[in-house]
């Protein structure tokens, strides 16, 4: 064991299995007795002293273990643990005292520490084992600490990607619904990013992508809110610019701070399926593939959701001829690298990735529990394929979350 009497004495070098312990202890006489216990039994700790609570707090960020009277010059009873806990959490303290009280004793376990000892009944084996234990015991402790939060996380996750991510609400058989949502970053934290699709009671068809900025539970969240609000309206048979102008107000209002903001685009599909209205908020323009080609839906764009107070939400008529798949993404699928330099990938590129995966062969009918069956030219393998080649010409996984949504429709089914 090695031993160090005064407080800005520093220890000798140790070996890795040797624990950190801090005696406080303002007795020489005791603090002698601990030090030489723990000599006859060879215990791989490496003891350092503090004479006062007030020098404890400051050495015990570098302890294990702490071994602490609760009579001090500057600290009586409890308070001294209290203190050291509250500034170490993790730090397992174990009492050693002269008072022999089994109240004491009990109180002092209910406060956080470990075990309680008395003065002059523990023998070098006993408290060597007592600080091997203790040490152990807070490990696991915040071992189960972690795993707890760490399931509270993933539950709390798991709700609101369910809410980012729903299953679309479709009753007419000829349409389909394929979707992909990943996290970005090497952390995977949850994101913005929402997509839903909802056929109204009159027949028309509404799809919706859009991307709350930022990543993580706020604005997961704030997603979450933004589309059940949608889905609502929509069930609601509400006007596009009305829920459009609703969405607004609510981000202003349900926003944590004035700089959040989302995009979004919104595609409504008349009940013949050959006609559309496309309309967007400072988002990305939608994308149809029809007849083996890919081109892009342009319209006017309006601000994105939370940078102004907008009324009326300009959109544009699309035609829609035989069998068609209209595509909704975030940026987060285009803002790829591509290469070891600063090219993004970019809309362009990403048309053409589509064309050859289209040209390659047309998937297998839809599956992994997606609405619908084969026949439009966009189906979750194809999406699969997509991000697979967006994701190698990155070199990786992608920075930012993407997510892709692929509404078809093929009028034989």
């Amino acid at each position: 064991m090695t031993s160090n009497a005064e407080l800005d004495a520093t220890a000798a070098p140790s070996g890795h299995d040797h624990v950190p312990v801090l005696l406080v202890e303002d007795d020489d006489g005791d603090a002698l007795l601990v030090e030489e216990l723990l000599r006859e039994v060879d215990a791989p700790v490496v003891v350092k002293r503090a004479r006062s609570l007030g020098q404890a707090t400051t050495l015990v960020s570098q302890a294990a273990c702490v071994l602490l009277d609760l009579g001090l010059p500057d600290s009586q009873g409890l308070q001294g643990l209290k203190r050291l806990l509250g500034l170490e959490p993790q730090v397992a303290v174990v009492v050693l005292t002269g008072q022999a009280s089994e109240h004491l004793g009990e109180q002092a376990v209910r406060a956080g520490a470990q075990d309680y000892l008395v003065k002059g009944e523990v023998a070098g084996p006993m408290l060597h084992r007592v600080i091997r234990y203790a040490v152990e015991r807070r490990r696991a402790e915040e071992a189960q600490r972690e795993l707890r939060i760490a399931q509270v996380l993933a539950e709390e996750n798991s709700r609101l990607e369910r809410g980012l991510l729903p299953s679309p609400l479709l009753a007419d058989g000829r349409l389909s619904v394929s979707a992909r949502g990943h996290a970005g970053g090497q952390q995977h934290l949850l994101g913005g990013d929402f997509y839903d699709v909802v056929e109204a009671a009159d027949g028309w068809v509404h799809a919706l992508i859009g991307d709350v900025c930022g990543r993580g539970p706020a604005e997961a969240a704030l997603g979450v809110c933004l589309r059940v609000a949608w889905r609502t309206l929509v069930l609601a048979g509400r006007p596009a610019d009305e829920i459009l102008a609703t969405l607004n107000q609510l981000l202003e209002h349900e926003r944590q701070d004035d700089t959040m903001f989302a995009t979004l685009c919104m595609v409504s599909v008349a009940p013949d399926r050959s006609t559309g209205w496309v309309r967007m908020a400072g988002h990305l323009p939608p994308l149809l593939v029809a007849r083996g080609g890919v081109l892009e839906l342009q319209t006017p764009t309006a601000p994105p959701l939370g940078l102004g107070r907008v009324q009326h939400w300009p959109g544009t008529q699309v035609r829609l001829d035989g069998s068609w798949s209209v595509l909704l993404y975030t940026d987060g699928l285009i803002e790829g690298r591509i290469g070891q330099g600063s090219e993004r990938l970019g809309s362009e590129a990403l048309m053409e990735l589509i064309r050859q995966a289209l040209r390659a062969g047309p998937p297998a009918s839809i599956g992994n529990g997606e609405a619908g069956a084969a026949g439009p030219p966009v189906d979750g393998q194809l999406l699969d394929r997509v991000i697979g080649h967006v994701r190698e010409l990155n070199g990786g996984d992608l920075d930012d979350d993407l997510a892709i949504l692929a509404l078809g429709y093929s009028p034989g089914r």
